[in-house]
């Protein structure tokens, strides 16, 4: 993840962690709460990452969309 997409994600669960004091919950539970989100999303954000990897070592052309095989995109190297 982007260091700009990192600050975005903390700020959105800081002001989730803020609201749900709004809404009466102990402070301690709260923090738990976003702490548990936060660590939810970074797992998921990295077993998708790792799948994609997976799926696609060499990448995906810029162009077209297609998967590069043998360092070629089949579609735009021709």
């Amino acid at each position: 993840m982007g260091a700009k997409r990192e600050w975005i994600l903390i700020a959105g669960i800081l002001f989730f962690m803020i609201g749900l004091l709004g809404a009466g919950l102990p402070l301690i539970y709260s923090v738990l709460i976003a702490v548990a989100i936060y660590i939810g999303i970074k797992a998921y954000v990295g077993r998708k990452n790792l799948k994609l990897r997976q799926a696609m070592p060499e990448g995906i052309c810029i162009h077209c969309g297609s998967k590069i095989v043998d360092a070629k995109c089949p579609n735009c190297d021709k």
